[in-house]
């Protein structure tokens, strides 16, 4: 499990040379509970570097990839190393121990695609999930992080959700010190070239009819109960807070 996930890791860094769609997505329910999920499609990756991946994957290079696991099971797996982080960073881990993640790759089929997903009881449970990713990297030194890569979710930002039955919110705060300290970085920003060409589409699904919604680019299902808003992904990294929307119901 541990090989298949170092195997995932280094697919992404392929990936993010390519054309990739993330997707946000959320499925709510009238009492608040719901899913959330990021999907990855790079299955352009696998037009592109097909090679390369089976000499990563060896012998089982012909072999069809649909394999399902969970963060918990890797944090079990690196126990000795979590415990010695600080009780911080170990509570932080604890948020997303029950991330399932699901990948399909087929190289015949040129399809790439992984998929993290988490239940939750509240959005509010949701608060800097995304970011709560990144810090999985501290056990990976040297190394890729999250199957999305190490800076998934890094975008110097403080990300909620609130849902009260009447209206729906997604707010990303700029963390202006992390920001600060981003900007005395000398080190050449690779985010704009490596995600050009890539985008970050949010697909919310929710109990009710759809009223309006802040983001004049927000798209509607036929039945409006699901709305997606597409940005280019350098606005997710570079600004989380074009991102921000309300989302208002009928009643």
């Amino acid at each position: 499990m541990i090989k298949l996930y170092k195997l995932l890791s280094f697919s992404f860094l392929l990936a993010t040379l390519t054309s990739c769609t993330f997707t946000e997505n959320i499925y709510l329910n009238d009492n608040g509970t719901g899913k959330f999920s990021v999907d990855m499609d790079g299955s352009s990756l696998m037009a592109m570097a097909g090679d390369q991946i089976g000499n990563q994957m060896g012998a089982s290079a012909k072999k069809d990839i649909d394999s399902t696991f969970t963060f918990k099971q890797l944090f079990e797996a690196k126990k000795d190393s979590i415990a010695k982080l600080s009780p911080e960073s170990q509570k932080e881990l604890k948020k997303i121990e029950n991330f399932v993640v699901h990948t399909k790759m087929s190289a015949e089929k040129k399809e790439f695609v992984m998929n993290l997903s988490t239940d939750f009881k509240n959005v509010n449970e949701l608060q800097d999930v995304l970011q709560t990713l990144s810090t999985f990297q501290k056990l990976e030194s040297g190394g890729a992080g999250t199957p999305f890569g190490s800076n998934f979710g890094n975008n110097n930002s403080k990300l909620s959700y609130t849902y009260n039955g009447k209206k729906f919110t997604r707010t990303a705060v700029i963390d202006q010190q992390k920001l600060a300290e981003k900007a005395k970085d000398t080190a050449p920003d690779m985010s704009k070239m490596i995600f050009a060409s890539s985008n970050y589409v949010i697909k919310y699904h929710f109990p009710k009819k759809v009223k309006k919604v802040s983001n004049p680019n927000a798209l509607f299902s036929e039945d409006k109960k699901t709305i997606t808003i597409q940005y280019p992904f350098t606005d997710y990294m570079e600004n989380p807070d074009k991102l921000n929307f309300d989302v208002e119901f009928e009643k």
